[in-house]
């Protein structure tokens, strides 16, 4: 009898932990020296966030762990822009529909498959994402090339809305832990 308990306890708290565990992945470019990187510029949304307060909250964390990495924000024209993408529910997270897509002048940013890794192929345009999804992009500005995406899902609860900042938050730690690679 006490092994059955045990047993339902350890399965308890496994899915406990599942449940509220971040995902990511992570792909980049190889050949990039990412130290070279100092300024960043946030690609302009073509509409406005669905979520606002969640869009303020996983862009503040994400402005937060890229200044603790020496990356500074500028109004205009960084070395990388930064694509946001993601959603709360199941959709469709194309250029179309995603609410953060760059405004180039050009042609969009240029990917080299064979440079990637990560389970999930190599660019986070034309996905479906999943609850609580957020997707990064950093776009090197002068060439134009997609040089490190990142995708970390987590699920929320849009009714307990400060638990799910909290998690938010982690979720995107979690994420720009990746960020830069490692050598």
């Amino acid at each position: 009898m006490k092994s059955a308990k045990w047993v339902l306890l350890v399965a308890i708290c496994v899915a406990a932990t599942t449940s509220f565990s971040q995902k990511v992945a992570v792909g980049y470019d190889k050949s990039i020296d990412f130290s070279k990187y100092k300024t960043y510029t946030w690609a302009e949304p073509p509409m406005p966030p669905v979520r606002p307060v969640l869009f303020e909250t996983v862009c503040g964390r994400t402005e937060v762990e890229l200044q603790s990495k020496g990356l500074t924000k500028v109004p205009k024209d960084g070395e990388l822009t930064l694509i946001p993408s993601g959603g709360i529910g199941f959709g469709f997270a194309g250029e179309a529909s995603t609410p953060y897509s760059p405004t180039y002048s050009g042609a969009p940013p240029v990917m080299n498959a064979t440079m990637w890794t990560g389970p999930t192929g190599t660019s986070s345009a034309g996905v479906y994402v999943t609850e609580g999804t957020f997707m990064l992009t950093f776009v090197d500005r002068a060439t134009n090339t997609i040089v490190w995406s990142g995708s970390v899902r987590q699920n929320l609860d849009i009714e307990k809305k400060n638990k799910s900042i909290e998690l938010a938050n982690k979720a995107v730690s979690k994420l720009l832990d990746k960020f830069p690679p490692k050598k």
